[in-house]
């Protein structure tokens, strides 16, 4: 592995752990009142884009990174919108 992939996987790994504290605050509290549903659909769709961006690349650290991130991203939106 290269060092521009392992800088790519480093930063990552980075970005997808940020999403970690929220979402476990989600998930233990069961509140996302203050929480702006608007950002996270708009954060999810930028993801997925991402996404196919970094599979048009051939891009791993692209593609894992935001597929990760969706998921996590994506679990915070679903407790806002069965939150109402």
């Amino acid at each position: 592995m290269d060092n521009t992939t392992l800088l790519g996987m480093a930063a990552g790994a980075l970005t997808t752990i940020a999403y970690l504290p929220q979402v476990i605050k989600v998930w233990k509290t069961r509140s996302t009142h203050d929480i702006s549903m608007g950002m996270f659909i708009t954060l999810c769709l930028g993801l997925v884009m991402w996404t196919f961006y970094g599979l048009s690349i051939n891009s791993m650290p692209v593609i894992i990174a935001n597929i990760i991130s969706f998921v996590l991203a994506f679990t915070v939106l679903v407790f806002k919108i069965r939150q109402g």
